[in-house]
């Protein structure tokens, strides 16, 4: 209730508040303190004290370099699959933790640098200054610019070099560690993707029973897929050669078969094939016994595998290779080298 609510004759009169003694006046809470008296630091009147801190600047910064140079080492020197123990951490990736160790050591020294450098050599003096329109005017303009100066004068910028220069060569290596990291957009130009595990005389391991494939063993309109002899699935590089040297086996009359190589490459109509598709490197593994087509499941690119696997449907760029096969003297099937051309879908240094 407010006392515009208060009847007239409940209100204390002036008589009674005289009665109690004078009536105290109360500060507006809300009154501007201004600005606490300016207390210099010691740097502000030590110059070795400055100079130390200027010293510690420079320190984080050239620390800030070094752990940059450090992030480009370890990207180059840890392979991607060593792990080792690191304590509280356990088992950890050796790449990922000097990485994220040595980039964040990086970035640390250059704000501590910074924060240290504004709290103890930069000047700390506040200023207050008046609310002004939005459209700056040529007097407010100049005081800007004039403003800026002085700050960066009272900074040291100019003056003291030796945080200056380490300043910027921690700025600019910082960004190196993004440029190294570019070199995993793609594989570099190697062999690496241009041949397989295939070679003359290694035998053809069926994927399912994980024996030798013979002849017999693959009847016409059956689809069959192996793997080269020696490549077991325990291996460490079993997914990244597998992904390379899966092959799919199937057979057909050699009547049936239209490529003159192809046919030259088979053994009693068996032709063997990559199973990886040309397009983005998909498994193939539909095939259709009455016209020998077989369809990639992600694209529907199709291959006819009784005219040299060309691509009759779908974005597949190119055909599948195939590998020459024949039977060693044991009865078994074998490759007879390497596939004709490199497997899956195109890169960029292949030419």
């Amino acid at each position: 209730m407010s006392s515009q609510e208060i009847p007239e004759e409940n209100l204390p009169s002036e008589q009674a508040a005289a009665a109690h003694g004078a009536v105290e006046v109360v500060e507006d809470p809300f009154a501007d303190p201004g600005l606490p008296a300016h207390k210099p630091r010691v740097q502000d009147i030590d110059e070795r004290a400055a100079r130390r801190s200027e010293r510690t600047v420079a320190f984080l910064f050239t620390l800030s370099m070094l752990a940059t140079i450090a992030f480009i080492a370890s990207f180059v020197t840890f392979p991607v699959n060593k792990i080792v123990f690191i304590f509280p951490f356990g088992h950890v990736s050796a790449l990922n933790f000097s990485l994220g160790l040595t980039l964040g050591i990086a970035l640390f020294c250059i704000g501590a640098g910074a924060v240290h450098w504004a709290r103890t050599l930069m000047s700390d003096q506040e200023i207050a200054d008046e609310r002004h329109p939005i459209e700056a005017e040529p007097e407010v303009r100049a005081k800007v610019m004039a403003d800026f100066a002085a700050g960066a004068e009272e900074s040291g910028f100019g003056r003291r070099k030796l945080i200056r220069n380490t300043m910027f060569g921690a700025l600019a290596m910082v960004p190196l560690s993004g440029l190294v990291l570019l070199r995993d957009l793609g594989p570099l130009p190697e062999k690496k993707l241009r041949s397989t595990l295939w070679a003359d005389g290694k035998q053809l391991i069926n994927m399912n029973t994980d024996e030798p494939l013979r002849p017999e063993d693959v009847a016409i309109g059956s689809l069959t897929f192996a793997k080269p002899e020696g490549l077991e699935e325990d291996a460490d590089d079993f997914q990244k050669e597998i992904a390379k040297a899966a092959l799919m086996i199937v057979r057909i009359q050699p009547d049936d078969i239209k490529d003159k190589r192809e046919l030259e490459w088979s053994h009693e109509g068996i032709v063997a094939f990559s199973k990886i598709c040309t397009h983005v490197g998909c498994p193939i593994s539909l095939y259709e016994q009455q016209t020998h087509h077989v369809l990639c499941p992600c694209h529907q690119s199709t291959f006819d595998l009784s005219d040299g696997a060309r691509v009759i449907f779908g974005p597949a760029g190119h055909r599948l290779p195939q590998l020459r096969i024949g039977v060693n003297a044991e009865g078994n099937l074998e490759a007879l080298g390497d596939f004709d051309e490199p497997v899956g879908p195109s890169f960029w240094e292949r030419g």
